[in-house]
């Protein structure tokens, strides 16, 4: 399937697209708006500034995509595998992403509030600047990230794996560290 394919398709109605291999496709600023694409391979696609809000993505590769500023609000991303994925300045609001796999990772910028990211790993993640107020962190690995002036606000990293990481400028307020103490 190519992108001009799905595009079409999903014009005429079709909603589930899951398992499909659109590796390396372009698809653009596209609105995939309610999308299924559970399990589907998108190795290195392009989907800049696309449309997948209350997309279906579950166990979806993505590794090393490009979904910066991209619209993903209320996105069902879980056990996706996201390595070297680019989603700077994306709009993940209330996306559910727990498990996936975000390893180095481009996250700088984007806005994950209230997003569930439980026993994800962003091992080397770059979410400098990124807001995580309110986001579920528990049993996240974020050893070696980067979460330099990143707003974490009445986050919940209750059991993350912090080693290395850098929170230079960041917010805490309210936030629920590994050990259960709350920063004030």
């Amino acid at each position: 399937m190519d992108a001009q394919e799905i595009l079409n398709r999903y014009a005429l109605g079709q909603r589930d697209f899951s398992r499909v291999s659109l590796i390396h496709v372009c698809l653009k600023k596209a609105n995939l708006v309610g999308v299924h694409l559970c399990g589907a391979n998108l190795i290195g696609a392009n989907l800049l500034g696309v449309a997948l809000s209350e997309a279906h993505l579950s166990q979806a590769r993505l590794n090393q995509a490009n979904l910066a500023d991209a619209q993903m609000i209320d996105a069902c991303l879980i056990d996706a595998e996201m390595m070297e994925v680019d989603l700077s300045g994306a709009n993940l609001i209330n996306a559910n992403l727990s498990g996936a796999d975000l390893r180095w990772a481009n996250l700088g910028g984007a806005d994950l509030r209230g997003a569930n990211l439980s026993q994800t790993n962003l091992s080397r993640a770059d979410l400098r600047g990124a807001d995580l107020t309110g986001a579920n962190l528990k049993q996240a690995n974020l050893e070696g990230a980067n979460l330099d002036g990143a707003y974490l606000d009445q986050s919940d990293l209750t059991g993350a794996s912090l080693e290395g990481t850098t929170f230079k400028a960041a917010v805490l307020k309210g936030a629920m560290m590994p050990d259960g103490t709350i920063q004030v």
